[in-house]
């Protein structure tokens, strides 16, 4: 097998590693915050993430299946912060805003993503590529927003919450590619600074939230076997999301963040019976298409720059680096806690980044 090819057998599996944890997440955290009563999502997330870190840092010193490689402290220190701080903010977002317009908070992050990489690293985004996005964006709004009621409080936290994750989402992929650290070093460097933050700050979040103290909280067996559960999940949802940045782009990304929510909503009906309406089914259908097309131009844009500019294989992979969601599968022959569940409250709870 190529080195070409085995590289994007590498992007496929990590999209695929990607979708499969994060649908399994949602249906564990559905169950443990819907049905169990646990509603404390940004404490929880704290308690993936530092399960990653003990997974990541046995395998690492007994079983050696990486090599730890350092990375400059104030550079780790700072995203693992920021992305700490994106999962929280997200969190207050859905607290202080309408379920819609925490979800167009959602659908806001590729355009501005896609924003800040033409501003600062000059990344071109063709015509096609934009009106596919607008398509995917389109769908999964028809799908998922009900209302838009506004706020000053949660349109600044919401903000917030977009400038964060795109930032963080950016210096994924760029620490990966600048640094030459692959996805399991950045998640086995940052992932305590980000339990750290979340840690300390997600009780008062979830109690601001909720009106409950997670200390104070009943803890019977069933409730403590879904967290276990939901915490060895989080392992692959963390490592998958880290690894998909780092292979692809942040602006894929988001787009395999709403296929995700678009096969929950569909798992919700045909699995837990949640009700669906004709607007959801014509909002999948937009948004599936609006992912063929993205897909579709991408595969022939990496197609025309290869025939063009052909490159030694190091370089090929810089260039596939970038090929969006489904890209890669079509040139062979495929991230804040996550996607929404609702609340007992009637809100909806952002699938761990975790």
């Amino acid at each position: 097998m190529s080195e070409k090819s085995g590289f994007q057998l590498g992007v496929i599996g990590a999209l695929s590693l990607s979708v499969a944890s994060s649908v399994a997440i949602v249906i564990c955290n559905k169950a443990l915050i819907s049905s169990l009563g646990f509603p404390f999502a940004t404490t929880l997330t704290s308690w993936h993430l530092m399960v990653t870190f003990c997974a990541l840092h046995v395998a690492q010193r007994f079983f050696k299946a990486f090599e730890a490689k350092s990375i400059d402290l104030k550079t780790v220190t700072l995203f693992g912060i920021l992305n700490g701080s994106s999962i929280g903010l997200l969190n207050l977002s859905l607290g202080f805003n309408s379920i819609g317009f925490y979800q167009m908070t959602k659908l806001a992050i590729i355009p501005f993503t896609v924003l800040l990489e033409t501003l600062f690293f000059r990344k071109q985004f063709s015509r096609n590529i934009k009106l596919s996005l607008m398509v995917l964006l389109l769908g999964v709004g028809i799908a998922s927003i009900t209302d838009l009621k506004l706020n000053v409080l949660g349109s600044v936290l919401s903000l917030l919450a977009i400038a964060t994750t795109c930032v963080g989402q950016i210096m994924t992929n760029t620490i990966q590619k600048k640094l030459g650290v692959s996805s399991t070093q950045l998640l086995y460097q940052s992932s305590p600074f980000q339990a750290a933050i979340l840690f300390v700050t997600g009780p008062f979040v979830d109690k601001l939230l909720t009106k409950q103290n997670v200390f104070a909280y009943t803890y019977t067996p069933l409730v403590l076997g879904f967290i276990i559960l939901s915490c060895l999940i989080s392992i692959s949802v963390n490592f998958s999301t880290f690894l998909v940045i780092g292979k692809t782009s942040p602006v894929t990304y988001q787009v395999l963040g709403h296929l995700k929510t678009c096969l929950v909503l569909a798992l919700g009906y045909t699995v837990l019976r949640d009700p669906f309406t004709m607007r959801n089914i014509l909002g999948i259908s937009v948004a599936v298409f609006g992912m063929g097309l993205y897909s579709y131009f991408c595969t022939n844009e990496n197609k025309k720059k290869l025939s063009i500019e052909p490159l030694p294989i190091s370089q090929i992979k810089d260039k596939e680096s970038s090929a969006p969601l489904l890209a890669t599968i079509n040139v062979v022959h495929q991230d804040r806690e996550g996607q929404d569940m609702k609340k007992p409250n009637g809100l909806s709870v952002k699938d761990s980044l975790a």
